[in-house]
């Protein structure tokens, strides 16, 4: 199993930053390569860019540690999937964001080790540079 980890300092509270990860629906702000999302059922529906729908169920949704995890189901080639994010108030000047994959098999780790990187860097440049009422 592979297992990959970023983070980002954000400069904004962590309930200002939870209102956009606790969100699932939000992910098409941030997350590059993504044209259209669903969420029905406890299950993500994310549509690429390119027109591959990739789905995704909801595994953790707890808005008191602020914690959103979720496991890609297809139709990529994964046996396993967890994905988490953790917004985190450490007592520093606005949040840390953690956001680890644990994925089998290994190879894929390589896939989605740039775009999540890159996901997390869109996320916090969107949330340093706007308030939520400029959404």
């Amino acid at each position: 199993m592979a297992t990959l980890r970023t983070h980002a300092r954000i400069q904004r509270s962590a309930d200002d930053v939870w209102k956009v990860v606790g969100d699932p629906s939000r992910i098409i702000e941030w997350f590059p390569g993504l044209d259209a999302v669903t969420v029905e059922d406890g299950v993500r529906t994310l549509t690429t860019k390119s027109g591959l729908p990739v789905f995704e169920d909801i595994v953790t949704l707890d808005h008191d540690i602020r914690r959103f995890q979720y496991s890609i189901t297809g139709p990529l080639p994964v046996t396993y999937h967890l994905g988490t994010m953790d917004v985190i108030d450490d007592g520093q000047p606005g949040c840390l964001l953690m956001y680890s994959t644990e994925i089998v098999p290994e190879p894929m780790a390589f896939v989605l080790d740039g775009v999540i990187s890159e996901g997390i860097a869109n996320l916090a440049r969107m949330l340093d540079e706007h308030t939520e009422e400029q959404r």
